[in-house]
Order: C-alpha cells, then structure tokens, then sequence
C-alpha cells in the first residue's frame, strides 16, 4: 500500500500530513516546556507563547537548509522553494532557526536561555520523533535496499537513481524516530527528577549529545545524504555539535558558578552579590560631585539664628548655680485639687 502525503483536501488546499504532523509534535513539545517551567514556578503561558516565534523560526531554518542541500534542483524549479507542500526539511536548520527564535524571545522578555532551553529539549526531541513520519509520508529519507519484514515498499517514481530495480528500502526515518523516542525518556525524565547538582542548560547539552550521535549512525544508512568531501554534512555538523555542546556540558561544571545553579520551585534569578557596604548617603553624593551643607548653613536657610557655643556654656552655668531657695517656692505653689488630694 502507497501511502499519500495529503490528509486532506479542501477544494484546491491540501493539508499534507507533514505540516500536520510538524504542528502537532511543536503543540506536544510546548504542553511539555510549559509543565516543565510551571513546576518551577514560570507562568505556563510563556511556553505557548515562545511556540509561534520557534516554529516559524524553526520552519524558515529547515526550509533553508533544505534548498542549500538541494540547490542543484531548486535552481532549476525556483517556484518549488516555496509553498504548502511542506515537503523538504532540514531538521539541523530547523533546530538552528528555533534556537535563534528563542534567543530572540528570552531576550526580549529578560528571560534566561539555558533555563528555557532546558525545558524545552524535551519535547523538542519528542517533536522530531513524530515530525520523521512525514518522511514516511512523503516517501523520503529510507535506506538502502533490504530484504528485512520490516523493510518498506517504495513506489517506483520515489526511488533513487540507481535502486529503480529495487521495491524494498531500510525505513531510517522509522530508525530515527524510535531512538529519538528514547532520547526524549531519558531527557524528560532527567528534566522532571535531577536536581541535585544540576545546571541551567544541563539538559539542553545533553540533548546537543543524544541527537547527534543518533544522526551519525542514521547517516550511514542514507543513500540521498548532501555530502562535503565525500563525509555526509549531517555527519560534520553531528561532530561538531557533540564536541562544542559536550565541551560546554564539562566546562560549566568545572566552573559551577553561583548563576549557573539550578534551584528547583524557583525562576531564576540573578544572584546578589554578597559582601557588598551600601554607601552612605554622604559618599553617594561625593561621588556624585555634590557637596553636604553644614548644619549651620541649614539652619540660616530655614530662619533659625544658631546659638553661640559661649552663650550656651554660660545658659549652663547659670542653671547650675540656681540654689534650692529659689526652686522651692515653685514646688509649693500647688493647685488647690493638688492641696486636696495630699
């Protein structure tokens, strides 16, 4: 049975099951972001928000990397480049494009990268596992020829220059999907339960590891890979993202600063520095050239005539010299209620 890359048509629009399949792994992984980050005490509607800018980021960069890889066609077909088919995919351009949409998205709304990042690989990976049945859909991205059960049928007009006499092929993207399954078990599991000694982006760089190393073995089964020097690209791009995000993963927890810290129930948040003397207000306006009044300066700007030291010395001096005989009439004159109550 041949399947067809259209769910459903609606007079001339035709809804492919790759753009329905895309939309609905980009839905899932947002329902997952946003319970992630709830637990952590984020608005869940951040992460539904974040969804429209990193799938219309992530669809331009796979669309891109896609006419980059087949630019001896599009070249020839330039009204193919675009439209509703959505059929032609990058997946690294499209997880590229969406890193930069969120990078954009956290930047405005000062929140931190690795910590959304983190809640989103999970279900990013869980996205890609779905989204790989398009391909089966669209009868792209198998493998070589095989005589295995599991092998599937493609139609004659689908195969590659060179396997026309071949009806059987290796179903990679249905390889690729199952491992990227697995990938997500342990990364969301990881997101959910690890948090003693974890970082902020932990779970995004191991993410940077599980997925490439899934697609340097897939590579190896794609007849149809773009090839640089005779290497699948997907293959350089693979090594270069586990030795880059593998060498963050380490040197972060070597350096295992304050910030980097991540606390579980609780957005995060830049730390105070410890340490630190609040000046007083005098220092603050030193430093900022302005100059403190004296007292008496206050004082004359307000009407009042600042006593002399002398004349207060000499106040003193008098009321200490007062004698008793002189106070005592003063305690006598009582009220007359006070001279009833004695």
């Amino acid at each position: 049975m041949q399947p067809s890359p259209v769910l459903i048509k609606i007079g001339p629009i035709s809804v492919y099951w790759y753009g329905v399949l895309i939309v609905a792994g980009a839905m899932l992984a947002a329902q997952i972001a946003s319970n992630l980050s709830r637990r952590d005490g984020h608005d869940p509607e951040i992460a539904w928000n974040l969804l429209l800018v990193i799938l219309i980021a992530g669809v331009l960069g796979g669309r891109i990397y896609h006419l980059i890889s087949s630019w001896d066609y599009y070249r020839a077909h330039l009204g193919e480049m675009f439209g509703l088919q959505m059929a032609g995919f990058g997946i690294f351009g499209s997880i590229f494009g969406g890193l930069i949409g969120l990078w954009l998205y956290a930047h405005y709304h000062k929140l931190r990268f690795l910590e959304w990042a983190d809640y989103i690989a999970p279900g990013l990976i869980l996205a890609q596992a779905i989204g790989r049945w398009g391909n089966f859909f669209n009868q792209e991205l198998y493998g070589y020829p095989t005589d295995l059960p599991w092998g599937v049928y493609i139609s004659p007009e689908h195969r590659l220059p060179g396997f026309e006499a071949y009806q059987r092929f290796h179903p990679t993207f249905l390889y690729e999907s199952v491992l990227n399954f697995m990938g997500f078990l342990v990364l969301f599991y990881l997101a959910r339960n690890w948090r003693k000694g974890r970082l902020y982006g932990d779970i995004f760089f191991l993410y940077g590891i599980i997925y490439p190393v899934i697609r340097f073995f897939i590579e190896f089964e794609r007849p149809d890979a773009w090839r640089l020097g005779g290497i699948p690209t997907a293959q350089w791009i693979s090594l270069a993202m586990l030795i880059f995000l593998g060498s963050m993963l380490f040197v972060r927890r070597k350096l295992r600063r304050p910030n980097m810290i991540y606390v579980p129930g609780t957005p995060w948040q830049e730390p105070q520095e410890e340490g630190l003397e609040q000046p007083y207000p005098e220092a603050l306006a030193e430093e900022e050239g302005l100059e403190q009044p004296h007292p008496e300066a206050l004082a004359e700007e307000e009407g009042l005539e600042q006593p002399h030291p002398e004349a207060l010395a000499e106040e003193e001096g008098a009321a200490a010299t007062e004698s008793p005989q002189e106070a005592a009439p003063a305690q006598d004159e009582a009220s007359p209620d006070e001279q009833k109550g004695t």
